[in-house]
């Protein structure tokens, strides 16, 4: 029986490395614009059923930023990469703080917040975007749709024979009614066992080594768009080498290593590999930031620029916040706002040392005009804490001062009592 199980192990794994169709050659050709599938009972068409639907799903998300003057600045860069898609495409600001965003194939994008964020300038943002139209332009999500249904077909119908297979084997093994039947029983299942699991494992990497190749064609593609739109042909690799500084600092090892090492499991390549194929592609690597340029889209942001770090620290990984801020600290403006929420930071983090840092902090945003009211609040809580009493009550009312009309005020007030001299 031992035998039999081997060879049925053997046969089945071999199956699945021929059934599993081998990786397809990325479509030669753009897709036309305002295309449609004509077959209604078609992969192409049950895709297309599933991005509306998703698509009426986003239209009453809570997630939607409905800022009308944002989302239109997001589409004026999308239509700069992808003059010949415009009329077709749909925008979504989603405030979402994971940096993403990504191409529907009937024609609806979704971009995060998160990518917005961490954006210095338009030219880095148009890449992104350039990188999603491209997936868009060469039906790669149509592409990944047939082949993970395929995929997933034959995964099925290699286990369920397995597993037809074992039972019959297990049958025949309690049958002959040996002394060693049970032991051939649970050797047989347990084969039976693994070899389903080295089917999923084939088939998964199969999925996505494919997503790979995409996303590789789509890096090159996207900055392709962006420099015939006449942004920075850099800017990828601008914004690839922050996101893996990003990673270098967070708070936990588990994602610091994570550029460290490839995975069958990656739908992406690692960075440092899209950044060497984009400096190859390029030919030269990125030179000083374009101050005015990153001014000018940091204009076109700022209404949402608090709202967004503070969604980014709801993540929990303040290292990686703090790098977020340290890179928009580069552009020079919104110093007490960033101040402010490397404070934060600090605060939420509570490690060794970030009680002093919090304090420094705050207290270089105070020094500037556009620091939320909020840091006057913390500062005060920080300097009670360090027995700065009267240090305290100033903060305290200043904080009343700049925002009289704070929901807190009644416990502010409270505080400001308790902080009273005592009388002799």
């Amino acid at each position: 029986m031992r035998g039999r199980a081997a060879k049925l192990a053997a046969a089945t794994l071999v199956a699945a490395q021929l059934a599993i169709p081998a990786e397809a050659a990325p479509a030669s050709n753009l897709r036309a614009p305002n295309l449609k599938p004509a077959d209604l009972s078609s992969a192409e068409a049950g895709l297309w059923g599933w991005a509306d639907r998703a698509e009426a799903y986003l239209k009453t998300s809570a997630d939607l930023d409905r800022d009308p003057a944002l989302a239109d600045y997001v589409r004026r860069v999308v239509c700069r990469v992808a003059r010949e898609y415009c009329p077709e495409l749909r925008v979504y600001v989603l405030d979402r703080p994971p940096m993403n965003a990504t191409a529907a194939p009937n024609g609806y994008l979704e971009v995060n917040s998160g990518l917005l964020l961490r954006a210095r300038t338009e030219d880095e943002l148009a890449y992104v975007l350039g990188h999603e139209v491209s997936h868009f332009g060469r039906n790669h999500s149509l592409n990944s749709w047939r082949r993970q249904k395929t995929t997933a077909n034959v995964m099925l119908a290699l286990q369920v024979g397995v597993t037809l297979g074992a039972a019959a084997a297990m049958y025949s093994a309690a049958s002959t009614s040996a002394p060693n039947a049970s032991q051939t029983i649970d050797s047989i299942s347990q084969t039976a066992q693994s070899l389903n699991n080295l089917i999923y494992l084939q088939g998964i990497a199969s999925i996505f080594a494919y997503g790979r190749e995409q996303e590789t064609e789509a890096d090159l593609l996207g900055q392709g768009r962006a420099s015939a739109a006449g942004y920075d042909p850099t800017a990828g690799i601008s914004i690839w080498s922050a996101v893996t500084a990003e990673t270098q600092n967070s708070d936990f090892a588990k994602v610091r290593k994570s550029e460290a090492r490839a995975s069958m499991f990656d739908t992406h390549p690692l960075t440092a590999d899209r950044i060497a194929a984009l400096k190859k592609h390029v030919g030269r690597a990125p030179g000083a930031l374009d101050l005015d340029a990153a001014r000018r889209y940091r204009a076109a942001v700022r209404p949402h620029l608090a709202g967004w770090l503070k969604d980014d620290l709801r993540r929990r990984d303040y290292g990686q916040s703090l790098y977020v801020i340290e890179r928009l600290e580069t552009v020079g403006e919104d110093a007490g706002l960033l101040a402010f929420y490397r404070g934060e930071a600090y605060r939420l983090r509570r490690g060794d040392g970030d009680a002093v840092r919090a304090r420094a902090a705050y207290e270089l945003a105070i020094t500037h005009p556009d620091a939320p009211p909020t840091a006057w609040r913390e500062l005060a809580e920080l300097r009670r804490k360090g027995g700065d009493k009267t240090g305290a009550r100033a903060a305290f009312e200043r904080y009343l001062l700049a925002a009289p009309a704070a929901e807190d005020r009644w416990l502010v007030e409270a505080s400001l009592k308790s902080l009273l001299p005592e009388a002799p």
